[in-house]
């Protein structure tokens, strides 16, 4: 049988059919890396069945970017089509429930992001912003961990990647919805997205297609225009910011924004948000960083000066390396690094040094740490030693470090460089991140989903306290903890009860 006879095109009356359209989060470890977050389990998001169009090898689809939109992001993506009903289906049963594979485009806009909480009703749910097609290729006729994705826009390659290493292969992503959901036949799994994906504009044309077993879906070819109705004012209207356009062209240079440092971090760090991370507990924000695939973020093995303080603050970071003589007498003496550190901190800044553990010798003394309190600094931190511990203990700002040491720095440590990404207590700390400590750790939050994350932690912890309440009264935690639907509708009235008291 030749290819060309088992290949055929997608058609408008399978896509009327197609009753649920499921894509995935972060798939392509590339994306994983641009994105700084690795799942640990697949995360889906559905779009409707009216955001799909037909792709044409004859002319391209049209897609519109709404009326006072300005960030159309496109992601090239590898389609699933189910041939099967999949309902708890086995790894090694799931891929046979797949009929066919093609390209689509995974459009959305980022204007929309902040209106539905992670649901991308809005900012992915478009009428037109899931085309698919051309052709549809065999599923069983390909090795689903040998097909190739390659997007262009306006001729250039700008996503190319493969499906070898995926973060879930195709097989357990249909397993996996299986498990909850009825896949049903037509429906479309939309895989996930390789770094490259960015913006396209109105005039742009945006072309994807997969290839594998000497098979392709042809081109999907999409051509952006400019919409003219304005959105109504009695909705979520677009609005953006950097932070948007950064995640939209997948990097600041790409978006040509200038790179980040303190000063574009502390802009993040409003009043409000720092008041919020100051209400919640480092346990709460662990877990909500954990499910996220945020799980190697906490600075470990360090005790503090002030366990019983609350620390918020934007990270100053600063390096140290081993000693080596002759370029302690270039990089130890006069105005250092260390120095530099100490004499540059801001108000509510937290100076991290990386002294990779070492814990003989001291990091900081009595007098540069009474310098950075001076200067306001909310607290320090170290991975290594503090000389002249009882004068710094007896300072209101807090340090965190290994372990007190007589020793001064030369003894071990070079101070190399400042406002770098370094590593301290096990954690990596760029310039900018969020530092969180109290009496339970020291986390280290990424800027970008500091707001969300606070929030999430905010409903977590009334949640627990209602639970703590129960449970004083004299409940049972089964189907309390975590909390079943008959104890959600019960929390829900708490919840309601508490909002009249406090008002």
């Amino acid at each position: 049988m030749t290819l060309e006879f088992r290949t055929q095109e997608v058609s408008q009356d399978m896509l009327a059919r197609t009753r649920k359209v499921v894509a995935v989060h972060i798939n392509y470890p590339s994306r994983a890396a641009q994105r700084g977050r690795t799942p640990e389990q697949p995360s889906y998001f559905l779009k409707p069945s009216s955001s799909l169009a037909l792709g044409s090898t004859d002319a391209p689809g049209t897609v519109e970017r709404p009326a006072g939109c300005e960030l159309l992001g496109y992601e090239g993506e590898i389609a699933l089509v189910i041939g099967k009903t999949a309902r708890r289906v086995g790894l090694d049963d799931a891929w046979s429930h797949v009929e066919w594979v093609t390209a689509s485009n995974d459009l959305g806009v980022y204007d929309l992001r902040y209106a539905d909480k992670g649901s991308n009703v809005r900012s992915k749910g478009g009428d037109g912003f899931t085309p698919v097609g051309p052709a549809l290729i065999p599923a069983d006729a390909v090795d689903p961990a040998d097909l190739r994705i390659r997007t262009w826009l306006n001729g250039d390659l700008v996503q190319d990647d493969t499906t070898e290493d995926l973060l879930f292969p195709f097989a357990q992503l249909v397993a996996d919805l299986s498990q909850l959901l009825t896949l049903e036949e037509g429906d479309i799994i939309l895989t996930g997205t390789p770094a490259g994906a960015s913006v396209a504009k109105p005039g742009d044309v945006v072309e994807v297609e997969v290839t594998g077993g000497g098979f392709s879906s042809g081109r999907l070819a999409t051509t952006v225009t400019e919409g003219t109705t304005p959105f109504a004012d009695f909705g979520a209207r677009p609005k953006t910011d950097d932070t948007q356009r950064e995640e939209a062209y997948g990097s600041r240079e790409a978006a040509g924004l200038e790179a980040a440092g303190p000063e574009a971090a502390a802009s993040v760090l409003t009043p409000e948000l720092k008041a919020k991370l100051e209400s919640v507990a480092t346990a709460t924000l662990s877990s909500q960083l954990r499910k996220r695939g945020l799980n190697n973020v906490s600075i470990d093995g360090l005790q503090a000066t002030r366990p019983d303080r609350k620390v918020v603050g934007l990270a100053r970071t600063l390096r140290y390396v081993p000693n080596r003589e002759d370029l302690f007498k270039s990089h130890g003496g006069g105005f250092n690094a260390q120095k530099r550190a100490i004499d540059s901190v801001n108000e509510g800044e937290i100076l991290v040094m990386e002294a990779r553990g070492e814990k003989g010798t001291g990091t900081v003394g009595d007098i540069l740490a009474l310098r950075a309190q001076v200067r306001g600094a909310a607290a320090i931190i170290t991975d290594g030693g503090v000389r002249d511990y009882s004068a710094v203990a007896d300072l209101e700002m807090p340090t965190y470090f290994a372990n007190p040491h007589p020793a001064v720095l030369g003894r071990r440590h070079i101070p190399w460089d400042t406002d770098i990404t370094i590593a301290c207590g096990g954690a990596t700390v760029q310039p900018g991140d969020i530092i969180v400590a109290d009496s339970d750790g020291i986390l280290v939050i990424p800027p970008a989903i500091a707001e969300e994350l606070v929030d999430d932690c905010i409903v977590q912890e009334k949640e627990e306290t209602f639970i703590f309440q129960m449970v004083q009264e004299g409940n049972s935690v089964d189907g309390l903890y975590p909390m079943n639907k008959e104890w959600q509708a019960r929390f829900q009235e708490w919840q309601s009860r508490q909002g009249a008291h406090s008002d």
